[in-house]
């Protein structure tokens, strides 16, 4: 079952608090962030598709990357609106070890006010570093600069650490 927070505001913006939302993941299991507010920061980055160049090498490079993410105590989950087997593939296919959300409908997309890319043909690339509250500490969009969507969610997570 999806639920989502639906929001008033037409895109979130730091400081904001981020919708409650529950999506099933790659293995067609429930998530709900609920669960992980309090408990972990979050990176939650919307993509356009599974398995496209620029994609991939987002996907990849947060693989790539996992460890260090874990060790700043962060939890990374990539949306799009592919469905669950479509993310399954992506997943297995790179080894992904991280969670993947169906957001089939747009429906989070659209309360996070995520925006399309060139004239709306394409979804855009938006990453929220998300804190311990569920409040948005940084964003950053870029549908074309891939791999720097997990190099700025670094920075960010390692200056407030110390």
């Amino acid at each position: 079952m999806t639920t989502i927070q639906m929001r008033k505001s037409k895109k979130i913006e730091v400081g904001d608090q981020i919708p409650m939302f529950s999506l099933k993941d790659q293995d067609g299991k429930e998530f709900s962030v609920k669960d992980y507010i309090g408990k972990k920061k979050l990176v939650i980055y919307f993509y356009p598709k599974d398995d496209t160049p620029g994609c991939t090498k987002e996907a990849c490079k947060f693989r790539d990357e996992y460890e260090v993410f874990q060790n700043l105590e962060t939890m990374i989950i990539g949306i799009s609106a592919d469905n669950v087997k479509s993310h399954k593939d992506f997943a297995l296919k790179y080894n992904l070890p991280f969670t993947l959300l169906s957001d089939v409908n747009n429906e989070l997309r659209q309360s996070f006010g995520v925006p399309g890319e060139l004239f709306g043909m394409v979804p855009g690339r938006v990453t929220y570093i998300v804190d311990l509250e569920g409040k948005v500490q940084y964003i950053f969009n870029s549908l074309f600069k891939a791999e720097q969507h997990i190099e700025e969610a670094k920075k960010i997570l390692s200056q407030a650490s110390k």
